[in-house]
């Protein structure tokens, strides 16, 4: 029986790049940062430990020829991740997004299960960052 998830995963073209937006504009936390190799095992963690692997497109999961069509549709935004994260304000941390330059893609708004706002990060991959309502779980 499966009992968590610990580990989430996106394509990223540039891991520096990606670890500056995600804990220098995010404020998430490194996880992990090992050079393998073979690759980078690169991971950010949110404060309740979830990590998100930040992944170059390219072996060992897949061959350069695929690796390369990876890399152009993640250029295009066709073929980012998402994220769904919490926050306590989401209209402060928006806020604070906005003044960053990251991409919104949608403002704050509120919804029935709390107040949420969209961006994207510099590789396309779209985040989701609401402020849940207090609001039983059958109604979410």
């Amino acid at each position: 029986m499966i009992t968590s998830l610990r580990i989430s995963q996106l394509y990223v073209l540039d891991q520096d790049q990606a670890l500056d937006f995600y804990v220098g504009t995010l404020g998430l936390e490194v996880g992990d940062d090992m050079e393998l190799g073979f690759m980078r095992w690169l991971t950010v963690k949110t404060p309740d430990g979830r990590h998100v692997l930040l992944e170059r497109p390219g072996p060992p999961s897949m061959d350069e020829a695929t690796a390369e069509q990876v890399r152009d549709l993640v250029t295009k935004g066709a073929a980012g991740g998402h994220l769904f994260f919490i926050t306590e304000d989401a209209q402060a941390m928006y806020e604070r997004l906005v003044e960053r330059g990251v991409d919104i893609t949608d403002e704050p708004t509120a919804r029935p299960y709390g107040l949420d706002f969209g961006l994207r990060d510099p590789f396309g991959n779209h985040i989701r960052v609401t402020e849940l309502a207090d609001v039983p779980t059958s109604q979410v």
